[in-house]
């Protein structure tokens, strides 16, 4: 599906090729993340690949986790600065901060699925389950780092 540089969109089908909706599309223009189409006649608007493009680029943004305030900021820099060095170094310094927030989020999982896996070796190595904490307290060989040996006051 090749689009001619000076082929014109409805919304609908601006909206379909960029994979969003015609409200999602409607929206971006109030928030000045993309140009208010130009109008043939009185009737529909006319969306250019210009506008195509932008609409894709705001979609790619959006699922690196970018907030749409973020989007606006980094496409008023490219408006401004001709050499898009400007919009470039903030969408960089933003990449950066999803990156170290993406790492943050894994150690935290990594942490809990070491947890999870203490739980579950736990678990299966109980004899009575209804026990503990317990009487077997003093035979795990978990008591060390068991959260619940505190609380059995036969220990």
């Amino acid at each position: 599906m090749k689009v001619k540089e000076k082929e014109l969109f409805r919304i609908g089908e601006i909206a379909k090729r960029a994979g969003v909706t015609a409200r999602t599309i409607r929206y971006y223009e109030e928030l000045g993340l993309i140009d208010t189409p130009t109008r043939k006649g009185a009737s529909h608007r006319l969306y250019t690949l210009k506008d195509l493009n932008a609409l894709k680029r705001i979609k790619q943004l959006k699922n690196y986790g970018l907030t749409l305030s973020e989007i606006k900021e980094i496409s008023d820099l490219a408006a401004t600065d001709p050499t898009g060095q400007k919009g470039k170094a903030k969408l960089i310094a933003s990449y950066i901060k999803k990156r170290q927030e993406a790492l943050e989020k894994k150690n935290k999982l990594e942490e809990y699925i070491k947890e999870l896996e203490w739980h579950i070796e736990q678990l299966r190595n109980v004899k009575n389950f209804n026990a503990c904490p317990g009487t077997e307290c003093a035979e795990c060989e978990f008591v060390n780092i068991c959260e619940f040996a505190d609380i059995n006051p036969g220990n």
